[in-house]
């Protein structure tokens, strides 16, 4: 399993086993992460599940293509380390990342 940390936008924290193979988005929802909407269920369709992953593992992630571009720049909050939960895919690599949730999902 590979341990991820959820911050939300109040500081509560959350520290999940996460399942490799699987989006960060379906390991959060499966464990309960608040803040985490997936309106489309990983369809890479709405946004609402944003979040911002820690710069350190920014370049273990496999880049953004036009469509999670395009979904992220509706955002009004979008900064340079947001990302769609959906499109992750969690590996090896990511263990001990930290991933902050926006305030709220649009």
């Amino acid at each position: 399993m590979v341990s991820i940390t959820f911050i939300q936008h109040n500081g509560d924290e959350m520290t999940i086993d996460a399942e490799e193979g699987r989006s960060l988005m379906e390991n959060a929802i499966a464990k309960g992460v608040d803040g985490i909407d997936a309106d489309c269920g990983g369809g890479c369709a709405c946004g609402t599940c944003h979040v911002f992953i820690s710069e350190a593992y920014m370049d273990k992630l496999s880049a953004q293509d036009e469509l999670e571009d395009a979904m992220l720049s509706m955002r009004p909050d979008r900064e340079a380390n947001s990302r769609l939960s959906c499109q992750v895919q969690v590996t090896e690599a990511l263990d001990g990342m930290v991933v902050n949730v926006p305030e709220y999902q649009m």
